[in-house]
């Protein structure tokens, strides 16, 4: 192997470590931490990897030693920050997953006192910089009112079956436009994109105004906010389906510009 000649290669880089963000019921898994540094602030569960574990790896073996269940992960990002032990400080790099626990929750009150379960929106104090990086992307992206959500996918399909999770992966999966009136979630739209042998496409789907607030405007806000998001993402077309019968739908697709395209839509029940 060539020996390494760049001067970051002797500086202090970042230590990896493996953040579990655990959502339920839009309330998050915290934990109360039992020694410096940090000692009895809320925490979130994961660790530091060890030498021959990837991210996927370390979390998972951290929540079963932490929390002693298993779980699913989906990636959120990677969030910078710092740490210390002793009188040692040093650089952080903290790969954070949405975790979806499988089973009940027996805590390991080695590294952590008690768990609390509390709502995303009052959480503001937690420990490390990164987590507060991390904490801030949940709130960004992952914070919304879930009986509406339900609502509204009702009005689209009542026979729709909500799952918290799958809504959490969506949104992470492309870009979910929203529209309120007086605090209150009256339309959603979601986007995500899809990589073909010849283009780069996205989907829209689940386009849903309530019925009260229909007639203003507000799909058509809902709908150019999603279409600019597909510009801004490099999209080259952007495909939807809608039933022949929703007349206003189909009107306002082809109010901003979506064509008839001719073809035989099938599906394949699994």
């Amino acid at each position: 192997m060539k020996k390494c000649d760049c001067i970051h290669c002797r500086f202090n880089n970042p230590k990896p470590t493996a953040t579990a963000v655990i959502i339920k019921d839009q309330k998050i898994l915290v934990g109360k931490r039992t020694s410096e540094p940090f000692k009895g602030k809320w925490d979130f569960f994961g660790g530091y990897m060890g030498a021959d574990e990837v991210p996927e790896e370390a979390l998972k073996r951290e929540i079963k030693e932490e929390l002693g269940v298993e779980c699913e992960i989906t990636y959120l990002g990677a969030f910078t920050g710092t740490a210390n032990y002793e009188n040692y400080h040093f650089p952080v790099v903290s790969f954070a997953y949405l975790t979806e626990l499988k089973g009940e929750i027996n805590l390991n009150k080695k590294e952590n006192s008690k768990y609390e379960w509390v709502a995303i929106t009052k959480l503001n104090n937690i420990a490390f910089d990164s987590n507060e990086k991390i904490l801030k992307f949940i709130k960004d992206k992952l914070v919304f009112d879930l009986d509406e959500v339900k609502k509204l996918i009702y009005q689209l399909d009542p026979s729709a079956n909500i799952n918290e999770q799958s809504l959490y992966k969506a949104i992470l999966n492309g870009h979910l436009s929203k529209v309120e009136r007086d605090g209150k979630l009256v339309g959603l739209g979601w986007i995500f994109p899809r990589r073909t042998l010849l283009r780069k496409q996205a989907v829209v789907e689940d386009m849903i105004v309530n019925n009260e607030y229909r007639g203003q405007g507000l799909g058509e806000k809902i709908l150019k906010d999603l279409i600019k998001w597909a510009k801004k993402e490099g999209i080259e077309v952007i495909e939807l389906t809608t039933n022949p019968k929703r007349i206003a739908a189909n009107s306002l697709y082809q109010k901003v510009g979506f064509i008839l395209h001719p073809t035989n839509h099938y599906l394949l029940q699994l």
